[in-house]
């Protein structure tokens, strides 16, 4: 039986490993590539772990155009990206696509909506999915047949499954973008609603099932949260519709495996020589 999908968010594991290693950690000519390095590694931890039957990083722009366009504050709060990491992000297709990874980018949609079109489709072909990304927005496509790796556990990543969105949450993965328009996410610039935070939203949706239907009926919640519902009822739509993804009409991804070889070649270019040592030994010599 074959492997499942990984789909990888690349911009969510490139910050990620830009913050969390060393800016020391250089190419020859005094470069750092600690986003490429440690991006590469947490994906070589997956497939260890994971044997999928291809791997496919995904980017996307930075914010969405219809997102921007729903709600200007969108993403608004986010800084400049530092300019060491804007030189590797710059050169990852070319690192990627020596591991034999298929890169993915969109001009006017994020990288979860190519992860989430990615997701549908495999399940729809009756494949499953690894979905590895640090966006908690992930988890509403989480389901009997895709899985979302996220980052940061004690013994590496973290597998959440439809038990685990419920353990986290205490909702549904469908209910995923409901719960965001309530609660709100910050990393996001997404405010929610006003005086309703994450325990308040959770029962709004145990109650209502989902935020269309809380709208409806209001008046049967307490004064204060009936009120937030009745007067923000456009803009809690319009916050629902940004935490939604995008369905990107794509292709099925042939099965293709990681060329261990050609990723050697590539980081031992880029000075990483225990990588290139590591792929090696993968690689069989």
């Amino acid at each position: 039986m074959p492997g499942p999908l990984l789909a990888v968010d690349a911009p969510s594991l490139l910050y990620r490993a830009f913050f969390a290693l060393p800016s020391s950690i250089t190419d020859e000519a005094g470069h750092p590539v600690n986003a490429l390095l440690g991006c590469a590694n947490q994906v070589l931890w997956a497939i260890e772990r994971h044997d999928p039957r291809a791997v496919v990083m995904c980017f996307g722009a930075e914010a969405a155009v219809y997102r921007k366009e729903l709600y200007p504050s969108y993403h608004a709060d986010r800084p400049e990206m530092p300019e060491d990491l804007a030189r590797q992000w710059a050169t990852a297709r070319a690192f990627f696509e020596a591991f034999a990874w298929l890169v993915l980018d969109h001009d006017t949609l994020e990288a979860d909506d190519l992860l989430g079109s990615l997701a549908g489709i495999e399940a729809a072909a009756g494949g499953t999915a690894v979905l590895f990304t640090g966006d908690r927005d992930m988890f509403q496509c989480v389901g009997e047949r895709v899985i979302v790796l996220f980052p940061g556990g004690k013994g590496g990543p973290t597998v959440i499954d439809e038990p685990g969105v419920r353990e986290r949450y205490g909702i549904s993965p469908a209910q995923v973008p409901d719960f965001i328009a309530l609660r709100g996410d910050p990393s996001d610039g997404i405010p929610g609603a006003r005086g309703i935070g994450e325990k308040t939203a959770r029962e709004i949706l145990r109650v209502h099932g989902s935020l269309e239907n809380a709208i409806a009926h209001a008046d049967s919640e307490r004064p204060k949260v009936a009120m937030t519902l009745r007067d923000q009822a456009m803009q809690l739509r319009e916050f629902r519709e940004m935490a939604t993804l995008v369905r990107v009409p794509l292709d099925r991804p042939a099965d293709g495996p990681t060329s261990f070889a050609g990723g050697a070649r590539e980081a031992q270019e880029r000075g990483m020589d225990r990588l290139a040592s590591r792929l090696r030994g993968l690689a069989g010599g």
